[in-house]
């Protein structure tokens, strides 16, 4: 975890001061809607369908347990008891009244907490692996970098007010791409150049909303001291050429589409060699390396790898083996697990919370994780530090919980937007909708049976599921008042991420748990064998043989 300083604090407690005199003014009616609307958002306050809604950022995902508990204590004292997790690692409250606002900051703040640049035209939350600093195939910690970009990019004058909102995300395993960076607006992959030394592959112009794409290469290997310098000159672009005449083309990625990638290069290069001469822009390694020693890794104490009483245990409890197989992942430290926590339970939305498991999660990161929590971009938890010793029991307080559910990577973990039931951009359900999918498919052997596959609902075209790259992504659209759901398939988010593409004519709601089963059985029937997933046949067959199916059945 990260220790903020007196700097930190600070700014967060006068964010909020300012913020309450603007709520006081609004109440008052001294402000205007229209006049609030810009300040509001810019610390994480939207109007939506019903309320307002705050969204608290979780920067590159990572939670302390007393962050945690305070977290389940807004959402017990001004919330209805639950948060929401989303997939850019934040969490939203959707019923925190605007009078409470001011307060509710301030009660964060004294954990560190707040919700600035979550909203608004300006550099976002910076996202990164829920794996970072532990995971087995990563180059160096991702946290470390993402801390660096919090720290440049938070209200800087300069990108306040772009053309429109702006994304980064970063991931040390260029193999394993759990941070999606190929679509959003700059991702960063940290890699070793030729000698050895760490540096980036920056990639620009991701990005899925209304028009779809996937990042470009610019840079293969850029140097660490020049990563806010490079920013820095992509952000400059973007600022002067991008559209503010038109919200649907203000996004970096049209603006890389229409220019071209080889042009769109060219004019960084240009503006980087411009700033050349900027001390300020080159980044001290000694500034890096105080940044690195404020966060505290755990002093793992010495445990067996593979413990006999774990494999005891595995052997005699096939509940426990099942939840073992789905939930944990190798750690780099021998004798330590990575756990993931399932949002996900059939019946209940996507990414939801209650603040009792709140205060319970943190009480269990206490005992087994050394006090850390992890947020996943797929709107689950993750215990990053957990002795095998303790997986039995930390299984069994989990179970307890409610939060056991085995189906991490599988068909019922489903992404899910708040859609129309609180979000009033959207056209369409998808809470229902991921609901009505997961209770068909339900019966864990069918699940695993299934194997890897991940559906992402999305209720309007916005894409804050990232329905584009699902293995099966699913839209909601309007048609004359009815709501109707367009589904693709084939996309990914990874590594090797692509756009999925539409299967046919949208659907009704009805008729949507029908298309995925048929969609599944189709998969089931054409696999070479149950070791080919859902994506390596829909990539080896292509989409033909499940729209016939699919439409043939209707």
């Amino acid at each position: 975890m990260y220790r903020y300083d007196e700097f930190d604090q600070a700014l967060v407690d006068e964010r909020v001061a300012e913020f309450r005199d603007q709520v006081t003014r609004r109440l008052a009616g001294d402000l205007t809607e229209d006049e609030f609307k810009v300040t509001r958002l810019m610390n994480g306050v939207y109007l939506q369908l019903h309320a307002y809604m705050l969204r608290v950022a979780i920067p590159y995902g990572a939670l302390s347990s007393d962050q945690l508990r305070k977290l389940a204590e807004v959402g017990r004292k001004y919330d209805r008891g639950y948060g929401h997790f989303t997939t850019r690692q934040n969490l939203q409250f959707n019923w925190i009244k605007l009078v409470d606002m001011p307060d509710v900051l301030a009660d964060m703040a004294k954990s560190g907490l707040h919700a600035i640049q979550t909203s608004g035209n300006c550099i976002r939350n910076v996202t990164t692996d829920q794996y970072a600093g532990v995971g087995a195939f990563e180059v160096t910690d991702p946290r470390i970098w993402a801390e660096v970009l919090r720290q440049w990019s938070t209200l800087h004058p300069e990108f306040t007010y772009l053309p429109r909102k702006f994304k980064i995300a970063i991931t040390a395993a260029s193999d394993h791409d759990r941070a999606a960076v190929k679509v959003h607006d700059v991702g960063l992959i940290i890699k070793r150049g030729p000698e050895g030394q760490v540096g980036f592959e920056v990639l620009v112009g991701g990005g899925l909303g209304r028009t779809p794409y996937v990042g470009v290469s610019i840079r293969d290997f850029l140097p660490p001291e020049e990563l806010i310098r490079y920013l820095e000159a992509i952000l400059r672009v973007y600022n002067a050429a991008g559209r503010r005449d038109n919200i649907y083309k203000a996004r970096i990625k049209i603006l890389v589409a229409e220019t071209g990638a080889d042009k769109f290069r060219d004019l960084v290069e240009a503006e980087y060699a411009a700033l050349a001469d900027e001390d300020r822009l080159t980044l001290d390694p000694e500034i890096v390396t105080d940044i690195r020693s404020r966060f505290i890794y755990p002093d793992y104490p010495a445990r067996e790898d593979k413990p006999s009483a774990l494999l005891h245990r595995l052997a005699d409890d096939a509940a426990f083996r099942r939840w073992h197989k789905n939930a944990t992942v190798q750690h780099k430290q021998p004798g330590y697990a990575i756990v993931q926590i399932s949002l996900k339970v059939p019946g209940e939305p996507p990414g939801d919370i209650t603040s009792d498991q709140m205060d319970a999660l943190a009480d269990l990161a206490d005992r087994y994780s050394f006090g850390e929590i992890r947020v996943a971009h797929e709107q689950n938890l993750v215990l990053p530090h957990v002795a095998q010793t303790d997986l039995p029991a930390l299984w069994q307080a989990l179970v307890a919980q409610g939060l056991a559910t085995p189906n991490i990577g599988l068909i019922s973990d489903i992404i899910a937007c708040p859609g129309l039931d609180y979000c009033d951009l959207a056209n369409a359900r998808s809470i229902p909708i991921a609901t009505a999918i997961a209770e068909r498919f339900a019966d864990s052997d069918l699940a695993n049976d299934i194997g890897r596959l991940h559906i992402n609902i999305s209720g309007c075209i916005n894409a804050c599921a990232h329905h584009h790259v699902g293995h099966i992504g699913i839209l909601g659209v309007d048609k004359s008042g009815t709501e109707f759901y367009q589904i693709t398939i084939g996309g990914r988010a990874d590594e090797k991420a692509k756009l999925g593409n539409l299967l046919g004519p949208a659907v009704t709601a009805d008729k949507v748990p029908d298309v995925i089963e048929q969609i599944v059985d189709t998969y089931r029937a054409l696999r070479l064998d149950p070791s080919e997933n859902f994506i390596a046949t829909v990539e080896r067959l292509g989409v033909a043989p499940f729209k016939e199916r699919v439409y043939a059945a209707g």
